[in-house]
């Protein structure tokens, strides 16, 4: 029996409750499975009578394999805080990450890809758009990288770290060994000198970078040799895994970056031709419209990459993307496919040149108030966390808003198999997500919650404080997110409510430029809808969105991630215990009440949880999906059949 169908029988047999949890333990670990898998068939065991569960360090022993999150049984990950016991890296990843490929490096010829929101800039750490992440990892690489079931894969880093080899015992640190004989594209050697620079570069404040939230947790970075780095940690930290992870944590050349420091960031040529240590290079790019790369002959990665070529195409919308690939043929690839359930049918009907794929993990589409005032002026700057919103500073309000949004009909009408309704603002980590929390559209309730608030009709709108309630709604141009703005439109009219529809460039939106007043975090209207969901199986650089530290304003350049303006003592609270938190069932229980307060306050609204969906050519092979991170990050692995 091979490993996987393995699995999959065990699994099958934990569900119906045909074995105990003692011997699906026995079974698996027979079979060699990775502590997250054994996890999960653990977890799918339900309440058996049989209570013996391993610990993260018997796995380990067991399976010699290092967790970075265990995974759940609904669509999500429980968060880890630490890895386990070990020898150190997973012996699966990396092997997958060193061994040389099947084909040759090389030879594929073009790969085509589409992102109808074009790309503004390839430097991950001053945007906050997924577009631009996903045209960075193709040429920029992290030290480390998480796998559709949440484990670590080292990319940079030589091998993942564990608990008493590399982790610090009390969590305070983390050593890496880097990979020896790796290049930045220029020739020059990728050392530690890179990380600490990294470090240095996106938390100095004058720099304004998007991802400075995800370096927080380290007081230091120390150079131990050129192969060796140690983040110091300010306290015990069960998330070490993040910082240099994924997009946010990619690492940039000190030798390139040294003199675009501080407020000379946003001027380095960088930004549009990056150098860096990924399997292509940046050979020209438009914002907004093109990006063209060509292969990195001394890449790391022994037979990587296949394909000669990469072209990067922006502009469209999703559903031209589509048919370019299943009907046309133009592309091989397209992102980000939000388009609604009937469309999709017809373009499957219309084409077999490609497929649609989905996997979880596309984030939650959330509905966010402004809790500061988008139209009052103070300090040079409107949406001040000085100035309440007239009206969102009521609870009430925003709880008459939560009742009166008709989730059934975005999901149903909008997104099919592309997402489901939701009331969690997060859903990636199923583990941290309370039962109890139901969500309702009542317009009934709405109405006699805005009555409560003192919100009386003034002809045909409501006023309270002095200002009517009529409301400013943006978000991106995009036809799935222009019809959810008209349901909430409607139904916020029956409650004496107006909605001002404003739908803003996706390259303008979600660009981060501290310039331009129609990005999300400058958020100069009342309400605003996005996407995005915990990028780790710990989420707690998520949750930064909602802590007070992390508002976005001028002095920070609107970089920071709270751009809803909340300001509760109460979640810093819980934000501060279950960031030090290494005990994997206390920080999930943290973390549930968190879940609750934001429910409870209505700080954001969660929407849909969506589903990653792409359309993909039929003879595109080697992907492997993961909800951890971006689309492109394992671009290496990408061939066509012959």
């Amino acid at each position: 029996m091979d490993h996987e169908s393995g699995y999959q029988r065990l699994m099958d047999e934990a569900l119906t409750g045909q074995m105990s949890r003692r011997t699906v333990l026995k079974r698996a670990v027979a079979l060699g499975l990775s502590a997250p898998a054994i996890a999960a068939l653990l977890a799918a065991c339900g309440s058996s009578s049989d209570k013996e569960t391993p610990s993260a360090a018997s796995t380990t022993a067991s399976t010699g394999t290092t967790p970075a999150a265990t995974s759940g049984t609904s669509g999500g990950s429980t968060p880890a805080a630490t890895s386990a016991t070990g020898s150190g890296a997973t012996p699966a990843a990396s092997a997958a990450a060193t061994e040389a490929s099947s084909g040759p490096r090389g030879g594929g010829g073009t790969l085509r890809l589409l992102w109808w929101q074009a790309p503004t800039i390839i430097n991950c750490h001053l945007s906050s758009g997924t577009k631009d992440f996903d045209a960075a990892r193709l040429c920029l690489e992290p030290l480390v990288e998480a796998n559709t079931k949440g484990e670590l894969i080292p990319v940079l880093a030589a091998e993942i770290p564990s608990l008493g080899n590399g982790v610090a015992e009390d969590g305070t640190s983390v050593t890496y060994k880097l990979r020896d004989g790796v290049k930045w594209h220029d020739g020059q050697p990728f050392t530690a000198d890179d990380v600490k620079f990294t470090w240095q570069w996106v938390t100095n404040p004058d720099t304004g970078a998007t991802t400075s939230g995800n370096f927080l947790s380290i007081k230091d970075v120390e150079v131990v040799d050129p192969l060796t780095v140690t983040l110091h940690f300010t306290d015990p930290n069960p998330d070490w895994f993040t910082p240099f992870r994924s997009g946010e944590g990619v690492i940039i050349p000190q030798h390139i970056m040294k003199d675009f420091v501080g407020a000379q960031a946003h001027s380095a040529p960088f930004n549009l031709k990056p150098i860096g240590t990924g399997p292509f290079k940046v050979d020209s790019f438009t914002p907004g419209d093109n990006a063209q790369y060509s292969i990195f002959a001394d890449y790391w990665d022994p037979g990587k990459p296949h394909f000669d070529a990469v072209n990067m195409k922006g502009g469209g919308d999703a559903t031209s993307a589509s048919r370019a690939v299943i009907q046309s043929g133009e592309v091989d690839y397209a992102w980000n496919i939000q388009v609604e359930e009937a469309v999709l049918k017809q373009i499957e009907g219309a084409g077999d040149l490609g497929k649609f794929v989905t996997w979880d993990g596309g984030g939650t589409e959330k509905l966010i108030p402004n809790f500061s005032d988008p139209d009052t002026e103070q300090d040079g700057q409107k949406s001040n966390k000085n100035v309440p919103h007239p009206h969102f500073k009521v609870l009430e309000v925003r709880q008459a808003l939560n009742v009166a949004v008709d989730r059934d009909s975005i999901a149903g009408q909008l997104y099919g198999r592309g997402g489901k309704a939701t009331p969690y603002v997060d859903n990636n980590v199923s583990a941290i997500l309370p039962p109890d929390i139901k969500y309702t559209y009542d317009l009934d309730q709405a109405a006699a919650l805005l009555d409560k608030a003192g919100a009386k009709m003034n002809g045909k709108v409501r006023n309270l404080n002095g200002r009517d309630l009529h409301w400013v709604y943006q978000t991106s141009v995009n036809e799935v997110r222009q019809k959810t703005q008209e349901i909430v439109k409607q139904s916020m009219a029956k409650i004496g409510v107006e909605i001002e529809i404003k739908s803003i460039d996706a390259s303008v939106y979600f660009s981060g430029d501290p310039s331009n007043d129609n990005t999300t975090n400058k958020f100069y209207a009342d309400l605003e809808m996005y996407t995005n969901g915990a990028s780790s199986p710990f989420p707690i650089l998520w949750f930064q969105r909602f802590l007070s530290t992390q508002i976005a304003q001028k002095e920070n350049q609107w970089a920071l991630n709270n751009d809803c303006r909340v300001n509760s003592p109460e979640f810093d609270k819980l934000y501060d215990e279950v960031q030090q938190e290494m005990d994997p069932k206390k920080s999930t229980a943290l973390f549930q009440q968190i879940m609750h307060l934001v429910w409870d306050q209505v700080f954001t609204l969660g929407l849909v949880a969506r589903q990653n969906v792409a359309a993909i050519s039929s003879k595109l092979q080697g992907q492997e999906t993961s909800q951890w991170t971006y689309d492109t990050y394992d671009v290496k692995n990408w061939s066509m059949k012959a």
